[in-house]
């Protein structure tokens, strides 16, 4: 076997095996006799062999004599490999070594030596950034080459080093340098994040090549910060592409104009002439970009006219592009929501077209979201999502289209026509369909008394099925609905449950290892919304977390009659260790701290936990709000940065934390209520009880819902946390478990006047929940 073909399969055999030390330390020093020949073919492929064996063969370093003889010598050909291969297997404590010969080769008027230096120079950043930022006097006279090589190779190193030099390099560049268009381009990417360099990249824009100018508006638009006058001229260049003869300068500039539009959509509208020509453009990409351009930046008269032409070329364009599409069109709609019957039958005739599951889902996601913030599109919507399920293949689709009727579709004028469309599934479809189908009519059922007999002879016929989950459902669904109790409606087919799958079944398994006389509790189970530490807690219902600074995070469970408090601490010291960490806890009200569990050990960047319970007020038991002074407690001991061994000797120190406050908020847990009313109904008025307030410092029923929903800590139901346009009443749903486990709702009533009025309701199963949230409110 000849040099080159070892050399070839040695390559070889690094992509894909591993080499072990040993074999490598050996096949490099027989590698090693190859420096004595002269031919530039083998000894180039013994540098890269140097390179790839750098990191696996033992002694590699006895080699650096010979790369520094060649890096300096007089063969152009073998000096650049030689930088990158020396580099390769310097360390940081050789670096220093050869620091006057990569000062040398940095500024060597043979551009690949120049070019092999600088990418050198920023691979060993990563090894002493210290001592490679002292070459940057080098890199500043190495920017006057006019190599393109060396000056794309000198932005990579200025990016990382300091500031101050790089400004130099940026006023040799701007006061008349002979640096090329490439260099300035990569100049300009590289200051977008360095807002003082502004003056640079807008002159950069009066440029006289094309792609120095997109990059500085690049640039320019993603600064942080960056406001509509600072966009204007960056717009403008961009506007000027849009008519480029080139596509690749097209598509570039819509492409941008896209990305401002999503921030700064008023600064694009100059552009929209522009975009508008670009809809017809051969280019079906740029077109797709125009258009969703346009769909963010156009006015509520201009909506036809876009829809329109978008349907003259959406087939031609790929699901990718068509989900683009489709996107912009939701937000559109958000946007000018009295156009919904424009865009709702754009997207069903969408829904007839052939196209993959992620384009299907997105029209059915953007009709579901248009059908949720636009009641007067319920029943448009609903038709066109029944007319799509009769043919639709994927079964993701289909369930999640078969539930959104079974919530909207009871509450429409005329429910009856959607029973045909949903008992076809039955007949027609899988049983992960038919299962969803079965539920469905079960809920028309519940709301609807008057389809209730029909409903009973459908799931009649369910219970004949092939499928357990259809026949248990429908069973299920059967003998509820005979009993014809709003209660059971409300708690079995229309709410549901609303506990952590994953948290019942444990505590069910724990209720069959530990035998009792008592049933099973459900209040026991943690909420499907609750976080982990508080389904260890039990019977945990509320979480409250806080972070102060980067040290201390704090979880507050509530319990039914005390706080447990879990403090969750970092030592973010490397000279230190903690121990015995405890957090001390000062109530302002009748609240008593029991105990604390402290932290044993704190070692650097190791979290830790300690714990303090504390009782709440047993007199008054709607006094739920407390504020707690902090203190964090501990004995620290010396310790050596490096080794982590402490000192013998400790001593005391505290910490003062932010103070904690406790609310109303944190004894009630977030729970969704799909059907708000049958809810209400189930808890049943004994202990309802109803107050009117005048929130005077408010002005307006956003900001009063907003309010609302933020201080009590309740799920909004029904998306009553959204008010209408131009109304000046509103009605705000929320609900929630409080602790203990007992379900808690509340109507609120607003009306606007010279300031709101609150008229809240609220109903429990129990007193004291009722109590507590209408003293807080007080």
């Amino acid at each position: 076997m000849d040099n080159y073909t070892f050399l070839s399969h040695l390559m070889c055999y690094f992509q894909g095996e591993h080499f072990g030390t040993t074999e490598a330390t050996e096949a490099f020093f027989a590698m090693t006799r190859l420096f004595q020949s002269n031919d530039q073919t083998l000894r180039r492929m013994c540098y890269l062999t140097i390179k790839e064996m750098a990191n696996i063969s033992e002694d590699v370093i006895i080699v650096t004599s010979s790369l520094t003889k060649d890096m300096t010598g007089k063969e152009d050909v073998y000096r650049g490999p030689a930088i990158r291969a020396l580099c390769r297997i310097t360390d940081g404590t050789m670096l220093q070594a050869i620091e006057r010969y990569m000062k040398q080769a940095i500024v060597d008027k043979v551009p690949s030596v120049s070019s092999s230096a600088l990418v050198s120079s920023l691979h060993m950043m990563k090894i002493s950034y210290d001592v490679v930022k002292r070459w940057i006097n080098e890199a500043q006279e190495a920017a006057s080459s006019d190599n393109i090589m060396v000056q794309v190779c000198l932005n990579g190193i200025l990016e990382p080093c300091a500031n101050c030099a790089f400004c130099r390099v940026l006023s040799y560049t701007v006061l008349g340098s002979v640096c090329s268009s490439a260099s300035q381009c990569g100049i300009s990417s590289v200051c977008r994040h360095e807002s003082p360099l502004f003056d640079f990249i807008e002159s950069c824009l009066r440029n006289k090549h094309e792609m120095v100018i997109y990059e500085a508006a690049s640039a320019i638009i993603h600064l942080p910060n960056c406001t509509a006058r600072e966009l204007a001229p960056a717009v403008s260049v961009l506007q000027l592409f849009c008519s480029s003869p080139k596509p690749v300068l097209r598509y570039a500039a819509v492409r941008t104009l896209n990305k401002v539009a999503m921030k700064h959509p008023s600064a694009v509208t100059a552009c929209n002439l522009d975009l508008e020509n670009l809809i017809t453009d051969s280019n079906r990409s740029i077109a797709t970009l125009a258009i969703t351009t346009l769909l963010k930046t156009g006015s509520e008269s201009s909506v036809d006219r876009l829809m329109k032409q978008i349907s003259s070329f959406v087939s031609e364009i790929s699901d990718e592009f068509k989900v683009v599409v489709v996107q912009a069109i939701s937000a559109l709609c958000q946007k000018y929501p009295r156009k919904h019957s424009v865009m709702m039958t754009f997207l069903s005739n969408m829904l007839r077209d052939d196209g993959g599951f992620e384009y299907k889902r997105a029209i059915v996601d953007c009709i579901i979201s248009i059908i949720e913030e636009n009641p007067e599109s319920k029943e448009s919507g609903l038709a066109h999502l029944c007319e799509f399920i009769e043919d639709c293949e994927h079964t993701v689709l289909a369930t999640k289209i078969l539930h959104l009727l079974g919530k909207e579709g009871p509450r429409t004028p005329s429910p009856s026509k959607y029973i045909r469309f949903i008992f076809n599934r039955v007949v027609l479809e899988n049983e992960a369909v038919r299962a969803a189908a079965v539920s469905a009519l079960a809920k028309f059922g519940a709301q609807n008394e008057n389809l209730l007999p029909s409903i009973l002879v459908l799931l009649q016929r369910c219970m004949m099925d092939s499928d357990d989950e259809v026949r248990d459902r429908a069973t299920f669904y059967l003998n509820v609905l005979q009993q014809r109790q709003i209660a059971l409606n409300a708690a079995y087919i229309f709410n549901g449950l609303t506990v952590s799958v994953p948290g019942m079944e444990k505590a069910l398994h724990q209720y069959t290892l530990e035998p009792s006389d008592k049933p099973f509790d459900m209040k026991t189970v943690p909420l499907a919304t609750a976080p982990i530490f508080e389904q260890k807690a039990g019977n945990a219902r509320a979480s409250y977390n806080q972070v102060l600074g980067k040290a201390v995070s704090i979880q507050v469970a509530i319990m039914i009659l005390d706080v447990c408090k879990q403090f969750d601490c970092t030592n973010t010291l490397n000279d230190q260790l903690l121990e015995r960490v405890t957090v001390q806890m000062e109530p302002s009200d009748a609240y008593d701290v029991i105990c604390c569990i402290p932290a044993p050990s704190l070692a650097y960047n190791q979290p830790g936990m300690c714990y303090t319970l504390v009782q709440m007020p047993q007199d008054d038991p709607t006094a739920v709000a407390c504020t707690f002074s902090c203190t964090m407690k501990f004995t620290v001991r010396d310790c050596d940065p490096n080794t982590g061994v402490p000192d013998e000797d400790g001593y005391d120190d505290e910490y003062v934390l932010e103070d904690l406050e406790v609310t109303v908020s944190d004894h009630i847990q977030k729970v969704l209520k799909p059907n708000f009313a049958a809810a209400w109904e189930e808890v049943g008025d004994d202990f309802e009880k109803e107050e009117t307030f005048a929130l005077g410092s408010i002005k307006t029923l956003d900001e009063a819902v907003n309010n609302i929903i933020k201080f009590l800590g309740m799920q909004p139901c029904e998306r009553s946390d959204k008010v209408p346009e131009n109304k000046n009443s509103h009605t705000l749903y929320l609900a929630g478990v409080y602790r203990g486990g007992c379900d808690v709702l509340v109507r609120s009533r607003l009306a606007l006047g010279d300031g709101v009025t609150m008229q809240v309701t609220v109903r429990s199963k129990e007193e004291m929940p009722v109590d507590v949230i209408l003293a807080s409110v007080g």
